[in-house]
């Protein structure tokens, strides 16, 4: 019986500190840009990728920011890598990704957003 309930006890402790995370995409389309830039024509190359990123971290589901303000927080991370002032550069494609890092779940618990997106540039007659 004191077998059972050493082995009982180590298996709860190793599931109470065990690591797990969860990655969800978020699909909708959270662009709120209203640049529309038509890519029919062959008047532009892809420069790169550009990657932005924020986390927040909660205690007993306290602390860190809303899911709008990490968004906006990763958005202006990636725009400011982007490198799109003074030329003729865009972002598209923007993708957006939650990861939930769940340490000790409900206690502790991280939220990380990313957000990607290619860089264009318009050459020849571009605009």
């Amino acid at each position: 019986m004191l077998k059972l309930k050493n082995a009982l006890f180590v298996i709860l402790i190793v599931m109470l500190f065990s690591s797990c995370g969860m990655n969800t995409a978020l699909t909708a389309n959270l662009n709120n840009n209203v640049t529309n830039v038509t890519l029919s024509q062959k008047n532009y190359k892809v420069v790169g990728l550009v990657t932005g990123k924020a986390q927040a971290t909660y205690v007993l589901g306290i602390g860190g920011l809303s899911h709008k303000a990490l968004v906006a927080m990763a958005k202006a991370d990636m725009l400011k890598q982007a490198n799109l002032m003074g030329s003729a550069r865009a972002v598209v494609n923007v993708t957006t990704e939650e990861n939930l890092v769940q340490i000790l779940f409900p206690i502790y618990f991280r939220k990380e957003v990313y957000v990607q997106a290619h860089v264009i540039e318009f050459v020849g007659g571009g605009q």
